[in-house]
């Protein structure tokens, strides 16, 4: 279903009807986009809390609280509202109707797999980077955590309208991969029977380069020996960089997470022709209605630079010593500098190093200005909680090539201390220096390991605990969400035992029968709390995904678990709270009705985060 046939929801309908009657009592001139309509942080203060008094007082010359009376009056009326009250300086509490809920879960029994979905992104095209990990090692936890949480904010996106990009950018260029080309070289002589030893300071130690040492044993023989550096280094570089991006490929398969662009950083300065992943490289959606796309300099970094110059955006200078008293980094020379600070940096930036060699920052610029090409005005890069100092210069950098079309939001992820039972987890023989994401994969699965990672927020430290993780316990989020799914189905399992032919086999029909259920039989607080959750979900979506916060989305599906696990527990203490009524067939088929809408809720929650929902746990 396409984001444009998304019906309205609850919240969006009640938007509308304050909207229409702000506009009644202003007129159709008020600023009505400024209102907003949300839960109350109180849920004693009634269903609904909206700021339109507050924020259109002043255009109107009325006092918040004068305003507010106005609006409330003007509001009580409304068929969906039962109760209007005005708290503190002007804020307009909703209470609505009964029927008002058991109205939203029809909504989620019809709409289905689709009930959440949005269409406040218009179709507009987002590019959202994530991973982009130096292609010189395995991935390790950190960067898993990374990786998550860009593919579920770029769901989350997609799931509210917006037309998203997944891309990964290769830092196949610079002097790491040079590094990895020597340790994988050492290894491909000690592949040809030579005696290595320690693995020297300064290179990769880890045993997943001795792989590609034999392969290049087994291609070569001897004839890489008889070369010398300036001609093996080019040959073992392509071969390890394209042995570790395979081995990234499949560690991020294993989380479900499949990139739909691949970006080399050494095609920048060298061509397509010089790059392993150009048949990934672009953006197809966006080459089908721009044909020349592909079509550009060899060195895009040294055009960008040009393009920069032309606009005023870059001088020959010197830079002052920076006020910190680090002079490590500091050169007093003349140096090619682009005026970041025009755009909010706090100085301005190197773009050659002393070598006539490009920055890290040119290359960035370049990079980010290949996007804007692509037609992306809006741009979110995930990154390490160690690169907080770079997003200044980098915003600073996508303002000046985009002429201030474009805005890039970062997001900086934590670290990660991998944990068992409490204890830190010890390096990883295969890695070198670390545990490596696809040992914790295997360990613990994909589930835990995603829906733990966003059950925090991305720019918190989090433990994670590999024992803790697979506990069947409701202090392990992931279990206790997944059990609610799974508890769900359990329920429709015994009610076909206990009710026979009266509730029909298949999936299919019974969600036919369970859409005539009569759920306004379903008055239990309990039970009207779980309506209120499900009526939620919708706006929640949205509101997570403007934040861009996917973290949102697991705390409620643990919400709303805890409630329908609550609300079994209550049953079972008393008889009359059962979903399953023997003596009364309408009544169970509107508890039914609602464990569906549960289930479809936490179904699809579950799915925006990438994590499983098993019908059945043991």
């Amino acid at each position: 279903m396409t984001a444009s046939l998304a019906p309205p929801h609850l919240f969006s309908i009640m938007l509308a009807r304050v909207q229409a009657a702000a506009a009644a009592v202003l007129g159709p001139q008020a600023a009505l986009t400024r209102i907003v309509v949300e839960p109350p942080r109180d849920a004693s203060h009634g269903d609904m809390a909206t700021n339109a008094a507050m924020v259109l007082a002043k255009d109107a010359g009325m006092k918040p609280r004068e305003l507010a009376d106005k609006l409330a009056a003007a509001l009580a009326g409304d068929s969906l509202v039962e109760k209007v009250d005005v708290a503190g300086p002007g804020f307009i509490n909703l209470t609505l109707k009964a029927h008002v809920w058991g109205d939203a879960l029809r909504a989620v029994l019809e709409q289905g797999a689709s009930y959440g979905r949005s269409n406040i992104g218009g179709g507009h095209r987002v590019n959202v980077e994530y991973v982009s990990a130096n292609p010189t090692g395995p991935l390790h936890v950190g960067h898993g955590r990374g990786a998550v949480f860009g593919d579920a904010l770029a769901s989350l996106l997609a799931c509210a309208g917006f037309a998203v990009t997944r891309e990964y950018y290769i830092n196949d260029a610079g002097a790491q991969v040079d590094v990895l080309a020597r340790s994988a070289y050492l290894r491909y002589r000690e592949a040809r029977g030579e005696t290595i030893g320690e693995i020297p300071e300064g290179l990769y130690p880890g045993d997943y380069l001795i792989e590609c040492g034999q392969e290049l044993a087994s291609d070569y023989g001897d004839k890489l020996l008889e070369l010398a550096e300036a001609e093996w280094l080019p040959i073992v570089r392509r071969r390890a960089i394209d042995m570790m991006m395979a081995e990234i490929r499949n560690d991020l398969a294993a989380l479900r997470i499949v990139p739909d662009v691949f970006y080399s950083e050494r095609s920048l300065i060298e061509g397509e022709e010089h790059d392993p992943f150009a048949p990934t490289h672009h953006d197809a959606r966006f080459e089908a209605t721009h044909p020349n796309a592909a079509v550009r300099p060899t060195d895009v970094v040294a055009a960008t630079i040009a393009d920069l110059r032309a606009m005023g955006h870059v001088y020959e200078g010197r830079l002052p010593p920076p006020k910190s008293g680090n002079l490590e980094d500091w050169e007093d020379r003349e140096q090619t500098l682009f005026r970041s600070t025009e755009f909010g940096d706090d100085v301005d930036r190197p773009l050659l190093k002393s070598d006539g060699s490009y920055t890290y920052f040119a290359t960035d610029i370049a990079y980010h200005k290949s996007k804007f090409d692509r037609g992306f005005t809006d741009m979110i890069d995930v990154w390490g909680a160690d690169h907080g100092g770079y997003i200044k210069r980098m915003q600073a950098a996508v303002k000046a090539v985009s002429d201030g079309k474009a805005t890039l939001d970062v997001k900086l992820v934590q670290l990660v201390r991998l944990l068992r039972a409490g204890e830190p987890v010890k390096m990883s023989k295969r890695a070198g220096s670390y545990v490596t994401l696809r040992e914790v994969v295997d360990e613990v699965g994909r589930s835990a390991v995603r829906f733990d990672m966003l059950y925090r927020k991305n720019d918190a430290v989090l433990d994670f605990d590999l024992a803790k993780v697979i506990e069947a316990s409701r202090d392990n989020p992931v279990f206790y969400v997944q059990y609610g799914h799974a508890r769900g189905y359990s329920i429709f399992r015994t009610a076909k035992a206990e009710l026979g032919d009266a509730l029909p086999e298949t999936p299919a029909a019974r969600l036919a029968l369970l859409k005539e259920a009569a759920v306004d039989r379903l008055t239990d607080p309990g039970e009207l709390s779980i309506l209120r959750k499900l009526a939620l979900y919708p706006r929640l979506i949205e509101a997570a995904a403007s934040a861009h916060e996917p973290h949102r989305v697991a705390f409620y599906l643990y919400e709303l678990a805890s409630e329908f696990h609550g609300q079994w527990s209550r049953g079972k203490d008393s008889s009359h709270l059962r979903f399953i009524i023997q003596d009364d067939r309408q009544l169970t088929l509107a508890r039914l009705a609602l464990v569906q809408g549960i289930v479809t809720v936490l179904a699809s929650g579950l799915a925006l985060l990438g994590v499983d929902a098993p019908d059945e746990m043991r």
